[in-house]
C-alpha cells in the first residue's frame, strides 16, 4: 500500500514536472532498498551517532599509504596511513542521481578558490552568480582538491550543517577544518577512490 502510495506520488510529480522522471525513479529504487545508506541519527544524552569529526582509524584496505578512499555510503573519507589506520573525515556526498563511483588522481589544489557554477547547474538553480570570488560565503570553502579532468572536487563548505548528507551535485564537501588539514597531508597526484 505504501509502496503503491509513493510511487503514485513520484509520478505526478514527475507529470507536474516538480522532479524529473530520472530522479522519480531514483527515489523509488531508493525507497525499495530501504532508503538512503545514512550514518545511525540518533542522540542519546547529547552523544550524537553522526558524529562526522576528524579520527584515527584501524583500516584494513589494500590501498597504499597517502590515497584517498571516499565511501559514500558511509559518508567519510579516509586518509590511508602506513601501519593499518587511516584519518576517517566526515563528507558530505552527492545527492540522488548525482552520485558517482571511480577512480581519480588530484589535478590541482587551490585557496579559497573561485566557484564557477557548470551551465547545467545554473539551469538547474535559477539565480546563481556566473561567478563567485573565493571567501567565507563561497560554497567551495576555504580549500579545494580537484579530481581528474571531471568538475568534481574535494572542498570545504559554508554549510557546515550538511556535512553527512547527500545534498550535493557531486563533490565532496567537508568541514573547513577538516579540509584545511586534508589539503595539508595530501599532494597534486594523490590518488583518489570513490566507491
Amino acid at each position: 500500500m505504501l509502496l503503491r502510495l509513493v510511487s503514485a506520488v513520484l509520478a505526478l510529480a514527475a507529470l507536474a514536472g516538480s522532479v524529473d522522471v530520472a530522479n522519480a525513479q531514483a527515489e523509488r529504487m531508493l525507497m525499495l532498498n530501504g532508503g538512503a545508506p545514512r550514518a545511525n541519527n540518533f542522540n542519546f544524552f547529547g552523544f550524537s551517532g553522526t558524529d562526522t569529526t576528524k579520527s584515527r582509524v584501524n583500516y584494513s584496505g589494500s590501498e597504499r599509504p597517502g590515497t584517498i578512499v571516499i565511501n559514500t555510503a558511509e559518508r567519510r573519507l579516509y586518509l590511508v596511513e602506513e601501519g593499518g589506520s587511516a584519518l576517517r573525515y566526515g563528507v558530505g556526498v552527492g545527492r540522488i542521481g548525482f552520485t558517482w563511483k571511480g577512480t581519480h588522481r588530484i589535478t590541482a589544489k587551490k585557496e579559497w578558490p573561485t566557484w564557477t557554477p557548470p551551465p547545467e547547474m545554473r539551469r538547474r538553480v535559477r539565480g546563481l552568480p556566473a561567478q563567485m570570488a573565493g571567501g567565507i560565503d563561497n560554497p567551495l570553502g576555504a580549500r579545494a582538491m580537484y579530481l581528474g579532468s571531471t568538475l568534481y572536487r574535494i572542498h570545504g563548505s559554508n554549510e557546515p550543517e550538511t556535512i553527512g548528507q547527500a545534498v550535493s551535485s557531486g563533490c565532496f564537501r567537508m568541514t573547513n577544518d577538516d579540509v584545511q588539514d586534508l589539503y595539508n597531508r595530501v599532494a597534486v597526484g594523490t590518488t583518489v577512490i570513490v566507491r
